[in-house]
């Protein structure tokens, strides 16, 4: 079986389960609208925060968005694990399926799971009227960039799953490693607030690049940190060393 065909068949697997119990894709909308209608509200009325002409709900709109794809994203490990102890993997790991597309097929359906976060924070944005982009262009790139996002952090879940291989330790270091992540990026405020220290972690931070690139396609005007295609192309090099990796992780995960 090649590459390409094995990556889609086991997204399609993946989605199949999906699709059947999305009760899990609506549940995530919650967090997404309490920061905008709650933590969102209170501190657009703080002054300290300066972000230029951009209201602090549209600034904070992207980042929402960056973090409900990292939680999506970052707990798909927990999801391995399961598969491992119901005998999913040992099937998966005896087909001639490269141990690459295995990993791949699961950050396809990694980043569809994406796209309805993506979907969701845009009718949040509309229904409370916050101004961003709603051109098809802009759209089109948000959601690559969320693609390409959901893909990196499901992988980098899935190597920390193949190393804690235990459900609670994956729980306990997924917590430990969340929380960082959002905090150490521009998500919630802009990098030239942060001390130099922070802004040294944010700026070796992936979470940093997809705000970034959300920033700048959702809304008008916006000069990000980096250019857009400095951006896609971090993301896209932290996947690929993160593909290789878990690849080569994957098959220790049933030892």
């Amino acid at each position: 079986m090649d590459f390409i065909t094995a990556s889609f068949a086991i997204a399609e697997m993946e989605l199949r389960k999906l699709f059947r119990d999305p009760t899990e894709l609506f549940s995530r909308a919650i967090q997404p609208a309490l920061w905008l209608a709650v933590f969102g509200q209170v501190f657009s009325r703080v002054r300290g925060i300066t972000i230029g002409n951009v209201s602090y709900l549209a600034f904070m709109t992207p980042g929402i968005l960056a973090q409900s794809v990292l939680f999506a994203a970052i707990f798909y490990g927990i999801a391995v694990i399961w598969e491992r102890d119901l005998g999913v993997i040992h099937k998966l790991l005896v087909s001639p399926s490269p141990r690459g597309a295995l990993v791949f097929g699961k950050a396809i359906s990694a980043g569809v799971r994406g796209m309805v976060q993506a979907a969701i924070i845009y009718l949040i944005a509309f229904i409370m009227n916050i101004p961003i982009r709603y051109d098809p262009i802009a759209i089109v790139g948000v959601l690559s960039g969320v693609v390409l996002g959901s893909a990196v952090f499901s992988t980098f879940s899935l190597i920390i799953a193949c190393v804690v291989k235990t459900r609670e330790r994956f729980m306990g270091i997924g917590q430990v490693l969340t929380m960082p992540l959002f905090f150490a990026s521009n998500a919630i405020y802009p990098l030239s607030l942060m001390p130099d220290w922070l802004r040294a972690i944010a700026s070796i931070n992936p979470l940093t690049y997809l705000v970034d690139a959300l920033r700048m396609l959702m809304i008008d005007g916006t000069q990000g940190s980096h250019s857009l295609f400095l951006n896609f192309s971090v993301l896209s090099a932290v996947f690929i060393v993160f593909i290789f990796i878990a690849a080569k992780l994957y098959p220790t995960l049933v030892e």
